[in-house]
């Protein structure tokens, strides 16, 4: 299926649900307490963001769309932050401050890009009249395209048969993010979206897809819905609608960084689209495309429009580890927000021999990510002559990116790679052969950056050159 992106300008969603605040503080840390076994954590950054259904709203705000977010806060700091925050980020909120309970802050201590505890302050807003939530509601939906509940079971969502029968009587579509093992609470909405493990709590275990399809008709039936949509984790997502054929996407292979709020960009994405004017089946394939995107960020995060074009042309590469300029620009970027030591090289690799081959081991062992660089044929022709390259630039990089040492290939035009090199700042600068370091194109960049510039030796008796002559030879 082509996958596009709609005009997210004309959509409006309504969120109603459990908002909260995402408090993050970060530092380095190097030595244990004195005090207890527990490392010492020294605070040098506090970030706050949406949580709950405050980050749906922020997911949906980003992509463009306009949306409307009614939850439940204390009357204290943490609730003001919040709504000033999302209002900054063109979310139109209506809170209904509780006197005596506080806003439900989750605050995660972080260092070296690594959880170390969660700390959560909250009291469930159970049996708060929301009665001012509803009126505010019923004049809210009829400017809306879709509605979201948002249910993280901390008593925004008591009563959401209340909301499903409105939103019906307007016709409206209703998304639910489920909680617990009662979906009775949901009846009558349009489309559910249970994580696997949320899915199998209500249907019991699926062993097969076939299994969890038929079960997932099961549930389509017993509560009036149109359709559910199963996150399966590394298996991607099954979307299940009424007398349908099921729908199977499969996760798109990435390092997974942090899997906080994925659930939160699946059902924005996806209420977006629907409210743009896509089917199911379109706003889902976009939904998990956007799921891959926010799961190598930390922490509750969102995903923009032009994250999703450029997840989409990387998606359209032939083949794994091949991407274009821009493309590959975005990954450097979530690799260095990850801490990871990336290491450059380049060249022609117009036959790779085995001293290639154990080059490009040598250089992968340098740093987490190696990115190669490869001249595309008219510089080749330049370089080495008109009777190169042998094999073209597509498959040049084919085999490179086939190669277990390799993450990530990307063509380039120029004799030389120096304005590449010095756009991407890799930490580390390898080259092969006899060169000096201050010959190697863009190592100028690359040292005045912080960065190191290494030189290689190639194995002996392997090159190119020579095993053109070589094939000539035989052949005369």
């Amino acid at each position: 299926m082509d996958v596009t992106i709609p005009d997210f300008h004309q959509a409006r969603v309504l969120v109603f649900g459990d908002v909260m605040l995402d408090r993050y503080w970060q530092g380095p840390t190097s030595r244990i307490s004195p005090e207890a076994p527990v490392p010492v954590v020294k605070i040098q950054d506090i970030e706050n963001r949406a949580g709950g259904a405050g980050n749906v709203a922020l997911n949906i705000a980003t992509l463009g769309a306009g949306v409307d977010l009614l939850g439940i806060t204390g009357n204290d700091d943490n609730g003001s932050a919040l709504a000033d925050m999302l209002a900054k980020s063109g979310v139109d909120c209506s809170f209904l401050h509780h006197p005596l309970h506080p806003t439900i802050t989750k605050l995660r201590i972080i260092s070296r890009h690594q959880q170390l505890i969660r700390l959560d302050f909250e009291e469930a807003f159970d049996a708060t009249d929301l009665s001012h939530l509803y009126v505010d509601f019923d004049q809210r939906i009829k400017g809306a395209g879709v509605v979201i509940l948002s249910d993280y079971g901390k008593g925004a969502l008591s009563n959401p048969q209340r909301l499903i029968a409105v939103a019906r009587e307007q016709n409206v579509p209703v998304l639910v993010d489920p909680k617990g093992t009662d979906f009775e609470r949901y009846r009558g909405a349009t489309l559910i979206t249970p994580n696997l493990s949320e899915f199998e709590a209500v249907v019991g275990p699926c062993l097969t897809d076939e299994q969890l399809v038929a079960k997932g008709q099961e549930l389509i039936q017993r509560y009036n819905l149109q359709a559910v949509l199963v996150t399966r984790s590394e298996k991607g997502m099954t979307l299940i609608e009424r007398d349908a054929e099921p729908f199977h996407l499969p996760t798109r292979a990435r390092e997974v960084f942090d899997v906080t709020g994925a659930g939160d960009t699946v059902i924005s994405v996806l209420a977006a689209c629907l409210a743009a004017g896509q089917n199911f089946q379109q706003a889902t394939t976009l939904a998990n495309t956007a799921a891959g995107v926010v799961v190598g960020k930390l922490g509750t995060a969102t995903v923009t429009t032009e994250e999703l074009r450029r997840e989409l042309r990387s998606e359209s590469q032939q083949g794994a580890g091949l991407f274009d300029e821009e493309s590959l620009m975005a990954l450097v970027q979530e690799a260095r927000a990850r801490g990871e030591t990336l290491v450059m090289t380049n060249g022609c690799f117009d036959i790779i021999h085995p001293g290639h081959v154990q080059y490009l081991k040598e250089a992968k062992a340098l740093g987490d990510r190696l990115l190669v660089a490869v001249n595309a044929d008219e510089s080749v022709s330049r370089l080495k002559g008109p009777s190169r390259p042998i094999n073209t630039i597509d498959h040049r990089m084919a085999v490179l990116a086939g190669l277990e040492s390799v993450d990530w290939v990307v063509p380039f035009t120029e004799d030389t790679p120096e304005r590449l090199i010095c756009r991407v700042l890799p930490d580390i600068l390898v080259k092969g052969g006899d060169y000096k370091i201050e010959q190697v194109a863009g190592g100028q960049c690359v040292q005045k950056n912080g960065g190191d510039v290494i030189i290689l030796s190639f194995k002996d008796n392997c090159s190119t050159s020579a095993i053109v002559k070589r094939i000539q030879e035989t052949d005369a």
